[in-house]
């Protein structure tokens, strides 16, 4: 019972390592954006899908060490980041244009949220146990 809870831990302390680099780059990059005046759910539409990209083979290769096959788990990736970008979008149309919540710190608090929920969703979903060991169908 512990190997499953030591492995969860490991791929939890890998994804935060991951997340830190890649989204800390990305806030900053968005602040530097948003700070010249650029409509911040534009900025952050433009960044998510850079951030996402950047981070598919990190989190497949170290954190999940995911050895299905490549194009369902990038089928499902995209999927899960498609549910994120939903999450960070209506966080931050909820509470920066209906509560008037400084958008800086919006963002900088949503950061944490998708990423937990993506965490969940990528353990699961995408680079699931399971589909390490997919049948091919063989003719």
């Amino acid at each position: 019972m512990t190997q499953p809870l030591t492995k969860s831990f490991k791929q939890l302390f890998y994804y935060g390592l991951i997340g830190i680099i890649t989204n800390l780059s990305w806030y900053a990059v968005y602040l530097l954006i948003t700070s010249f005046g650029a409509e911040p759910k534009l900025v952050m539409t433009l960044l998510y899908f850079c951030g996402a990209t950047t981070s598919y083979l990190a989190n497949r290769k170290w954190t999940f060490q995911h050895k299905g096959h490549w194009v369902n788990s990038t089928i499902r990736y995209v999927i899960a980041h498609i549910m994120g970008y939903t999450l960070n979008f209506l966080l931050l149309l909820i509470f920066v244009d209906y509560y008037h919540y400084p958008h800086q710190w919006v963002q900088g608090i949503a950061i944490f949220i998708v990423a937990g929920f993506l965490f969940i969703t990528f353990k699961f979903f995408v680079f699931s146990e399971n589909s390490n060991h997919q049948k091919v169908d063989q003719k």
